[in-house]
């Protein structure tokens, strides 16, 4: 079941993603959305929950109340519904490639430009939001988990990568650092999903809520293999 509550409380996107967090620990609580425009939470629950628990698990800053006019919600959003904004995103970036390459089709071309514009597109979301997208990063990358300073500059490492492949200089590098850092975000991610947690994906910072998903982790290993056959032809 769904019910919808109104949250006061929320100033900003690290308050948003604290009450996401704090609700999704509740035991009977399958999914969590909550908007700080719109000042509401959309609990979905195995059974019902009381107001009075809800309120027990938030720090005392935030009051939780349910929504009159629109207690439940029966209908629910597919994955495929959900995932719909990163899908049109990854085939805008993939058609733009094919379009800057396909009169003199290179494969290795091809590849820079994706990767290239797949960064810088990811990176302008992620900065749109800093600080709510460092919270929600560290939420399951392990070294954004350690590190706040990693989570706070990801994005512009994303953005220099941009960068390097665009403008083809110090190709090899990027492509060595791209292998890195998404393959501690994908342990970060495939441990999300073996765990069977509910959270948002910060791919796209929070702007844009996008569940945690195999897509996610599909996306991710996309990049790492381009990167790795690029890197297989330079050495």
């Amino acid at each position: 079941m769904k019910h919808i509550y109104t949250v006061s409380g929320m100033t900003c996107g690290g308050c948003r993603n604290s009450v996401e967090q704090k609700l999704g620990e509740l035991e009977d609580v399958i999914n969590v959305s909550v908007s700080l425009e719109e000042a509401e939470a959309i609990i979905e629950t195995k059974s019902n929950i009381s107001l009075k628990k809800l309120q027990e698990i938030l720090p005392s800053k935030y009051v939780i109340s349910q929504k009159r006019g629109d207690i439940s919600l029966d209908s629910k959003k597919t994955k495929l519904q959900e995932l719909r904004p990163l899908f049109l995103i990854f085939g805008y970036i993939l058609v733009a490639s094919v379009l800057l390459n396909y009169k003199d089709w290179n494969q290795e071309e091809f590849m820079l430009d994706f990767m290239g514009l797949f960064y810088i597109i990811f990176s302008f979301f992620k900065i749109l939001d800093l600080k709510g997208f460092s919270q929600s990063f560290s939420m399951y990358d392990p070294l954004a988990r350690v590190s706040s300073v990693y989570a706070w500059v990801y994005p512009f490492i994303e953005l220099g990568l941009a960068l390097l492949f665009l403008v083809r200089f110090q190709i090899s590098i990027a492509l060595i650092v791209t292998v890195i850092i998404l393959g501690i975000t994908t342990y970060g991610v495939v441990r999300i999903l073996l765990n069977k947690k509910s959270i948002e994906c910060a791919c796209l910072g929070t702007v844009l809520k996008l569940p945690m998903t195999e897509a996610t982790f599909i996306e991710n290993i996309i990049m790492i293999c381009m990167a790795i056959i690029m890197l297989t032809q330079i050495f």
